[in-house]
């Protein structure tokens, strides 16, 4: 597939489809992310401007079943694999 085959990364993506920044369209291909110089595969949702990524609080979970996040702070390169 070419590269002009896949859209562009968005500045800020979200795995929620609830979330205003989910693009359906992005997800049909593989996504990495890239942390502080290494690779994560468990983030739940990035900020490339602000420099930020969410993920799983360990095994914890909301009242509606979905997992508790965290905010880490860093350097964050969002690429397709």
């Amino acid at each position: 597939m070419a590269p002009a085959d896949k859209p562009a990364l968005p500045d800020r993506l979200s795995v929620d489809p609830r979330s205003p920044f989910h693009v359906a369209a992005v997800f049909q291909h593989d996504i990495g992310i890239r942390f502080n110089g290494k690779e994560r595969s468990d983030v739940e949702e990035y900020c490339i401007s602000e420099g930020w990524i969410r993920v799983p609080a360990g095994k914890a979970r909301d009242r509606h079943g979905r997992p508790l996040t965290i905010k880490l702070k860093g350097q964050v390169e969002a690429y397709f694999a």
